[in-house]
């Protein structure tokens, strides 16, 4: 057999377009996470200003025409309606000016981040040195001590997302992209759910008992890890039923590649370019840290949309997957799904 013939048995044309498709995708990693992460900067981040009212109007324009625009000021009434503002999650900071000294409070959050409360102390020392002025930094809602630059809620996101996806990735090749019936498709998503609730379980019980490097409800911990593992799950059984073993790639392209590096984990979302900041919130990762991080330091604030996105996936991987699951196979696809290798289900 000549080398033409061997290299032809031994590289499939099916194999030679999935190799061209990790190509792909492994360019499309380097992309999306240095085009992330690789100059952050804080954009139009939302950002409270407590001053007397001859004071505040004049203050807000000055932080508004900052180079590269950093924060999005607006007017709060006192330091308490900031400091709940933040705790809230409606804005990333506060500026506390003191009528009668020279010493303002700058209050942040470094539960919601620690990179982007440092980022802010320092943009503000520069302002009130400009003004002659001093700034003390409060910080309102501190991460952890355990909880080193605030990733903890990020990496336990990460892990529940990995584990999704694998989990659904070997449900789907142990015996076929495609459910053979409706009621193997049940079998499968019983089995991820229980996988979910016990993944959820466990990663909640590491980061808070174990390790400490999260405070905060265990239970709500273990309810957000259950829908983030089974949302992420659903999602591949989904993808992996419509596009067979290619699906398994869209998965890692939506949550690995996309979700990620947008995810706000290394760095807050005000500090991510336009594109990533903008997608972020609609993926898991980024929807899931949001929340992880919202129950460990924010006393369960502003979730809502965030289990909103969580659920949507959930339920639409769930549905793709059933809807899939219905259709029957022609004996041509039967057939192709043999010769390339796929095992029935």
């Amino acid at each position: 057999m000549s080398f033409v013939d061997e290299l032809k048995s031994a590289v499939t044309p099916r194999a030679a377009l999935l190799v061209v498709g990790v190509f792909a995708l492994q360019l499309l990693f380097i992309t999306s996470y240095v085009g992330a992460l690789h100059h952050p900067k804080p954009t139009d981040v939302p950002f409270g200003v407590v001053a007397p009212q001859q004071v505040s109007a004049r203050l807000v324009d000055q932080l508004e025409q900052l180079p590269g625009t950093p924060v999005d000021p607006r007017t709060v009434t006192d330091e308490a309606a900031a400091r709940q503002q933040i705790m809230n999650r409606d804005i990333d900071g506060a500026l506390v000016v003191d009528p009668l000294g020279r010493t303002d409070t700058l209050l942040v959050a470094s539960g919601g981040g620690t990179v982007l409360a440092s980022a802010l102390e320092t943009i503000f020392t520069k302002v009130e040195a400009a003004q002659g002025r001093t700034v003390r930094t409060v910080d309102v809602a501190p991460a952890s001590p355990e909880d080193f630059d605030g990733l903890s809620a990020f990496y336990l996101v990460v892990g529940w997302c990995v584990g999704g996806y694998i989990c659904a990735a070997i449900l789907a090749i142990s015996s076929g992209s495609r459910p053979a019936n409706r009621q193997r498709a049940v079998i499968r998503l019983g089995v991820l759910a229980l996988y979910s609730a016990l993944g959820g379980l466990g990663g909640a019980i590491i980061v808070g008992p174990v390790l400490g490097a999260l405070p905060g409800s265990i239970a709500a911990l273990w309810g957000l890890g259950t829908l983030v593992v089974f949302a992420v799950g659903a999602a591949t059984l989904a993808l992996q039923s419509v596009f067979g073993i290619v699906g398994i790639g869209l998965a890692i392209l939506l949550i690995v590649i996309a979700g990620n590096p947008s995810a706000g984990g290394a760095f807050p979302a005000p500090m991510l370019p336009p594109f990533w900041r903008a997608i972020g919130p609609a993926l898991p990762p980024g929807a899931g840290t949001w929340a992880a991080r919202s129950i460990a330091y924010f006393k369960g604030n502003d979730m809502a949309a965030s289990m909103w996105v969580l659920s949507a996936w959930a339920v639409v991987g769930t549905a793709v997957t059933l809807v899939m699951s219905s259709l029957k196979r022609k004996p041509e696809a039967e057939a192709i799904a043999s010769e390339v290798g796929e095992p029935r289900s």
